[in-house]
């Protein structure tokens, strides 16, 4: 264990037990003789009062019961880096493998097993070889004898030092210093001190491409203090942080192309407009961040924004989005390709899943997977086609017309179904008679008359079924099985539509309702085993 004194105890993190906590207190606690530390836990049920004992307070607590006091030999104030990873490892010079922990590491793309290594040589020379350590949950709280771990472990490129006894950034970059190519380094879990005001920018980090300071209680300013040092930084793991205000970065974080927020209850949807000019930003997750709306401000509909120019993937789920008209502002972006949007209020304005995915496809024109969903383009076909059906009343109601001299749609139409325009370009403007047909549904026209063919058995006769529109493929091939006599599991189908003659489109999902691939009257069905 370390070593500590009065002085250097005071904001050291400590564990007793199994529990963690920050020592805010050294000295005595009259009536009782000796020293004390006043500690306050990470637990709150692990204490017993705020810092107050006697009508005396002693140190402050978030919590009214988080603090208590201990006798400084109970508290374990960790160990340094490298004794961490030797008996992590199992090459300390004095033990074997310890029982329960890793007996192999992976040195570059070798995996190593460790078996009665005796000679100090030998376990001095594989202690070189480490490429990826990982060292979680291990005590490590100070970097050691200076220029030791550079001296021992000369090729680390990624380090995990989660969930360990770490007090301060200082501690970090004084592990880091003595690691030369440091590409990956994650320390979440750590309840930190920060850089206050900007430090001078070394080279320490001149390599680090990924870190993660989740659960650090890192502040937005304070990574932007930081930020200088981390000139070739790629990804930045923030998530659990109580961050509610962003900043602009000012000529830092410019490599940036992964920022996770998650967790953190940011102040409003127009803080993102602070981190919007980040150049090379292509995916960022907001997952539970208390977004209730998102605004580009800068660009009108059927624009795309000046915002986010990079952003490819974007994760909102487990929010407050309860309009479309958030969904109508992310066809802005120019980038967009994935979107990650589940639990969110605006989930719930659809009973049918599916009819509300295809609205979120019909109304973000370059997405390409959807919550985690691949968007095929029959899909997106289909979900457009329906999509501008199903408003085109309420577009002629608007002023809308397929004759363009007069298609005047107003404001209030376009502001809802930003869109609809470009749909209408790409597919034609609806007919009168076209939506005529979509009155209110009855089980009759919900059926569809299909020809049923099947291509490799030219003796089976065609045969014409009316299905609805809404059966499944999977119940499809069950009726089919039964028609046909055929074993249902080992059927493909596939259909030719009667519009567009020689296209044959795979009915590939046996779980998708045959309107999801635009199947219509007339159409024919291929059966094949």
């Amino acid at each position: 264990m370390a070593a500590w004194g009065p002085a250097d105890a005071l904001g050291r993190r400590i564990l007793c037990g199994t529990e963690y906590g920050t020592v805010r207190y050294v000295g005595s606690v009259p009536p009782t003789a000796g020293i004390w530390l006043g500690v306050e836990w990470d637990d709150p049920q692990r204490g017993k009062h705020d810092g107050t004992y006697e009508g005396t307070q002693y140190f402050k607590c978030r919590h009214p019961r988080g603090g208590s006091f201990i006798r400084p030999n109970k508290a374990n104030f960790g160990v340094d880096f490298l004794t961490a990873v030797k008996d992590r490892y199992g090459l300390n010079d004095e033990q074997h493998v310890q029982h329960g922990r890793e007996s192999t590491v992976v040195f570059g793309k070798k995996t190593v097993e460790f078996v009665g290594m005796d000679s100090i040589a030998e376990k001095q020379s594989q202690l070189n070889q480490l490429v990826d350590i990982s060292v979680r949950e291990c005590a490590v709280s100070h970097a050691g004898q200076k220029e030791e771990i550079s001296r021992t472990c000369a090729n680390i490129r990624h380090i995990n030092l989660s969930k360990n006894l770490i007090s301060s950034w200082e501690t970090v970059t004084a592990i880091a210093s003595q690691v030369q190519n440091l590409e990956t380094l994650i320390i979440s879990e750590n309840k930190m001190k920060f850089p206050s005001t900007s430090t001078s920018v070394s080279s320490v980090f001149s390599k680090l491409r990924i870190l993660a300071l989740n659960q650090t209680e890192v502040t937005w300013t304070e990574v932007l203090l930081c930020a200088p040092g981390w000139p070739a930084l790629e990804e930045l793991y923030l998530a659990s942080n109580n961050i509610t205000v962003l900043e602009r970065p000012d000529n830092v974080l410019q490599t940036l192309k992964l920022l996770d927020l998650s967790d953190n209850q940011l102040l409003d949807g127009n803080q993102l407009h602070l981190i919007a000019h980040l150049p090379r930003l292509e995916q960022l997750i907001l997952r539970n961040t208390g977004i209730a709306s998102i605004h580009f401000p800068d660009a009108g509909f059927g624009y795309k924004t000046k915002m986010f120019p990079s952003l490819k993937h974007l994760a909102i789920n487990d929010n407050k989005i309860s309009q479309w008209s958030s969904i109508n502002e992310l066809d802005k972006l120019p980038s967009l390709r994935s979107l990650q949007c589940h639990n969110n209020p605006l989930m719930d304005t659809e009973k049918n899943p599916e009819t509300l995915r295809q609205l979120i496809i019909a109304k973000i024109s370059q997405l390409e997977v959807l919550n985690k969903c691949e968007i095929l383009p029959v899909e997106r076909k289909g979900a457009e086609l329906d999509y501008r059906k199903i408003f085109g009343n309420d577009w002629l109601a608007a002023g809308g017309h397929w004759n363009p001299e007069k298609n005047k749609p107003s404001e209030e139409f376009l502001a809802t179904h930003p869109r609809y325009p470009s749909l209408c370009c790409k597919y034609g403007a609806p007919e009168e008679g076209e939506l005529k047909a979509q009155q209110p549904l009855t089980l009759k026209n919900q059926l569809l008359t299909l020809t049923i063919k099947c291509p490799e058995k030219p003796e089976q006769k065609p045969v014409e079924k009316k299905l609805p529109e809404s059966m499944t493929i999977q119940r499809v091939k069950g009726l089919l099985y039964r028609l046909l006599k055929i074993p249902g599991s080992e059927l493909k189908l596939s259909y030719i539509s009667s519009k567009l003659e020689g296209k044959e489109v795979e009915l590939d999902n046996d779980l998708k309702p045959l309107h999801f691939y635009s199947i219509e009257n007339g159409d024919c069905v291929l059966v094949r085993w």
